[in-house]
């Protein structure tokens, strides 16, 4: 079983940035996709950004350009450098944990506000 923790987020203005942590732990394989969803009110969670432990990115368009995904791969440890922050990124941003054969773990979550 593999146990995520989250760290970072907070409340900001427009044009400011934030960087969020994801620590992996437990029994973590050597091949994996982390990565951070988020969910706005009244909306459906989407996909913002992943990350292979080979270091393959994938972003959505509405971050692309604006958040950066990066990983430590000796702490298992990822995380997400968001830029240029909008209104509309504010959600609780989720991380997750995939590997072949096993469901996806999901992390508890954190709050992102950003608000003029």
């Amino acid at each position: 079983q593999v146990h995520l923790v989250e760290s970072g987020g907070g409340s900001v203005q427009p044009g400011d940035s934030l960087k969020l942590f994801c620590v992996a732990s437990g029994r973590v394989a050597t091949t994996w996709t982390m990565g951070w969803y988020r969910q706005a009110p009244g909306k459906q969670r989407q996909a913002v950004a992943t990350i292979s432990n080979y270091g393959i990115t994938r972003y959505s368009n509405s971050v692309k350009g604006r958040f950066t995904i990066t990983r430590n791969n000796a702490l298992t440890t990822i995380c997400l450098q968001m830029d240029n922050l909008e209104p509309d990124d504010t959600a609780v941003y989720y991380c997750t944990y995939e590997t072949s054969g096993s469901s996806t773990t999901w992390g508890q979550g954190i709050q992102v506000t950003v608000s003029s």
